[in-house]
């Protein structure tokens, strides 16, 4: 015979927790169920909407030329290159193309750079006003480039920048998000390996490349990633300092196609043009980019 306490027990033990799994062969809640479906759909719905225009883009880009659009360039049987052939003889275009490259490309790598080198001076360095330096720096993310647009041009164009290589470059390098970022990541580093680098006698430029650098390549990937997509679709300040057709980049360049009655298929199938190499840079350095976001969150 069961004992008064033995049977509680059991009682006890027979009703389910509020944490308790469900028996067996129960049915999960209307509401659980309900929201496991809906957030793929939501996310389904989403990836639609996003790759839709580009979608479209891609198609009339390819369709015959004469200005057919929608829906007629659903017909991918009639599909043609010579919307890419006729924009791509067009050595304004070219020179468009070579204009953004090296606007993208120098700035990249001047802005990797000096950011790595701010970053790395603000992480690791102390020296009198440091704190106040980088939050006033961080504080212009809080200033609309719209707003320093004419002081902007006015000093380039006193110092004889309009219509010039250093001119179009030079404003977009003091980059204070990049240089977040890079001392973001850097504070991270573990400062024993700077004590050793200078015990072992090596000078800050030494320590700087042949320490910092390596250690930051996913970061570097990355921001490199995110510097050239910014300047390669970049509109309003290659349009204000590039006042001549030699200097202007493609995007500005494809804009102003569109007043020249120029058909709306040359002018997809150049934008087409233009998605290329930032497929083509993600494409290289997304096993940078998945390095970065994995090590993002370990502490020293």
């Amino acid at each position: 015979m069961a004992t008064p306490s033995t049977s509680a027990e059991r009682s006890v033990s027979a009703v389910p927790g509020p944490s308790s799994p469900p028996p067996a062969g129960t049915a999960r809640p209307p509401r659980r169920a309900a929201a496991r479906l809906g957030l793929p759909v939501l996310l389904v719905l989403v990836a639609v909407v996003t790759v839709t225009p580009f979608v479209v883009m891609v198609l009339v880009a390819f369709a015959p030329a004469g200005g057919q659009t929608l829906p007629g360039a659903l017909n991918v049987t009639r599909a043609t290159f010579a919307n890419f052939t006729d924009v791509l003889a067009n050595a304004d275009v070219t020179r468009w193309a070579v204009n953004s490259l090296i606007y993208s490309l120098v700035s990249v790598l001047l802005i990797l750079l000096f950011s790595s080198m701010a970053g790395y001076a603000f992480a690791k360095k102390r020296f009198p006003g440091r704190e106040i330096l980088f939050w006033s720096f961080l504080a212009t993310l809080m200033v609309p480039f719209q707003a320093t647009l004419i002081p902007y041009y006015i000093l380039v164009s006193e110092l004889g920048g309009v219509d010039t290589y250093w001119g179009l470059i030079v404003p977009t390098l003091a980059n204070s998000q990049a240089v977040f970022l890079m001392r973001q990541f850097i504070v991270q580093l573990p400062d024993e390996l700077f004590e050793a680098a200078r015990i072992d006698g090596a000078s800050e430029w030494r320590i700087y490349t042949t320490v910092v650098v390596p250690l930051i390549r996913p970061v570097l990937a990355t921001l490199g990633v995110f510097v050239f997509l910014w300047h390669w679709n970049d509109f309003l300040w290659p349009l204000v300092i590039g006042q001549s057709e030699e200097m202007r980049t493609l995007t500005v360049g494809l804009a102003t196609l569109e007043g020249e009655n120029v058909a709306i298929n040359q002018i997809m199938a150049g934008a087409t043009i233009t998605v290329i190499p930032c497929l083509l840079v993600f494409g290289l350095l997304q096993r940078y980019l998945t390095d970065s976001i994995a090590t993002s969150g370990l502490k020293s």
